[in-house]
């Protein structure tokens, strides 16, 4: 029974890895690090684990969502258990980097980082003109004037003239973290 029932029990871990390995790197090691930045005066750690749960919470969902189509991709635990790792351990700072790199951006300036991801027509006639950049461009020449729509577009370039020197000025900063 010892040689046999140890090989047995190797195998059993080394199929099942990522069901043993998945709870420690997703829930328990996590848990742990979280309650140490909260004792912490470090802002940086805090902002790891908080972007962590958030994406944990995010990653949760798609799987409670796509529950079915995700039976048919064996990889795919392999593939979060790779993706959570990366998250959660210190020397790569995964979720810090999909916070600074992903999340800030997007909630420094919503309007901006959703208007270059695409554009969504607001039609007001379903039946009228179809919507699109330049129709609103005309609509805005033929209310307000060429040197309205002038005015705007330099107002448009110096703001991101002004936000693109902020923003070099936050990746510095980023740099002491």
């Amino acid at each position: 029974m010892g040689a046999d029932s140890g090989d047995n029990f190797l195998t059993v871990v080394a199929k099942n890895f990522d069901v043993l390995a998945g709870p420690v790197v997703a829930l328990v090691y996590p848990l742990y690090a979280s309650i140490k930045a909260i004792e912490s005066g470090s802002r940086a750690d805090d902002q790891q684990w908080l972007t962590y749960w958030v994406l944990y919470s995010l990653i949760t969902l798609f799987e409670l969502s796509f529950a079915k189509v995700l039976e048919w991709f064996p990889i795919w635990s392999y593939a979060k258990l790779f993706f959570t790792c990366w998250l959660v351990l210190p020397q790569f700072n995964g979720a810090t980097y999909v916070y600074k790199n992903f999340i800030r951006p997007f909630y420094m300036n919503p309007q901006r980082t959703t208007s270059t991801i695409w554009y969504i027509p607001k039609t007001k006639n379903f039946f009228g003109k179809k919507d699109d950049i330049l129709s609103a461009a005309e609509r805005y020449i033929e209310e307000n004037g060429t040197e309205a729509f002038e005015r705007l577009i330099r107002k448009a370039d110096r703001e991101a003239k002004a936000r693109r020197s902020h923003y070099m000025l936050f990746e510095e900063d980023d740099r002491y973290y």
